[in-house]
Parts: C-alpha cells; sequence; structure tokens
C-alpha cells in the first residue's frame, strides 16, 4: 500500500498552509468590506464634506471588522489544528 505525503509529515498540530492564507486573505478582504461599510455609513450621515468623519469611519470600519475576522479565523485553525493532532494520535495508536 502506497504512503500518502500526509503520512510522511512530522507530527504536528499546525493547520494546513492553505487554511492559513485562506484565514488571512479572509481578513484583509474583511478589512477591505468594513473600512468601505464605514465610509458609507458616514457618508450618509454626513451633511458636508467631513472628510476626517470619513476617515475615522473608513479606518473603525477596516479595524474593528478584520479584529472581528481575525478573532474567527484563530478559532478555527486552532480546531483544525486539534483535528489534526487528534486523527495523529489515532492512527499513531495513542487514542483514548
Amino acid at each position: 500500500m502506497a504512503r500518502s505525503d500526509e503520512d510522511l509529515r512530522p507530527l504536528s498540530a499546525l493547520p494546513p498552509r492553505t487554511a492559513r492564507v485562506v484565514a488571512f486573505v479572509a481578513i484583509l478582504v474583511a478589512g477591505a468590506l468594513g473600512g468601505a461599510l464605514g465610509y458609507a455609513i458616514t457618508d450618509a450621515f454626513c451633511a458636508d464634506e467631513c472628510t476626517v468623519g470619513k476617515g475615522l469611519g473608513l479606518l473603525s470600519g477596516s479595524v474593528i471588522t478584520a479584529a472581528g475576522i481575525a478573532i474567527m479565523a484563530v478559532i478555527s485553525l486552532r480546531a483544525m489544528g486539534e483535528w489534526r493532532d487528534l486523527r495523529d494520535r489515532e492512527r499513531a495508536g495513542h487514542a483514548p
């Protein structure tokens, strides 16, 4: 029986590289969308030019949204790492 590349890798609770890249891109996209939303909301409620207000809306929307998605990404990546660790232990015969 041929062994796959996953069987040959060292034991690690680290999530796959693809999952980490997807999480990073999700944080960037969410930050951009949150910034656009913060800018739009500030623009809708502002009567004059309000460049400082729009900038603050953009910044706060970006930071809040990116931070929220980052928290969710970390939780998801940790869960993936734990599942991978448990699967590796089961394959090695050390499962509870």
